[in-house]
């Protein structure tokens, strides 16, 4: 008689945040084209039950758009250029290039 046992991912609990993806050590510009990508696919809609992600509808922000966020501003972007790439709307927006210094 042989016995198999399967194993399940953890499920965070309700209201739990998971936790953030991890930065890279130095920002390349592949790193930024991804970030666009990231904060643009995963850019907030208004719903009846409150604002999500218009990718996955998860509650906004959801952790690629955190992620994006954190990157682009680690490229030396500034809240107001992130918010503009996102109104653009376009995921293969050419970020600014890195600011020594900013």
């Amino acid at each position: 008689m042989s016995s198999s046992v399967s194993t399940a991912r953890p499920v965070a609990p309700a209201g739990e945040v998971l936790r953030e993806i991890p930065l890279p050590p130095y920002v390349t510009g592949e790193d930024a084209q991804f970030a666009v990508r990231a904060v643009v696919v995963h850019a907030p809609q208004n719903w009846s039950g409150g604002t999500i992600c218009r990718n996955d509808a998860s509650p906004h922000p959801c952790r690629l758009h955190r992620w994006g966020r954190r990157v682009l501003t680690l490229r030396g972007l500034r809240p107001a250029e992130i918010d503009a790439l996102i109104e653009r709307g376009d995921p293969a927006a050419d970020p600014r290039p890195h600011r020594p210094g900013a």
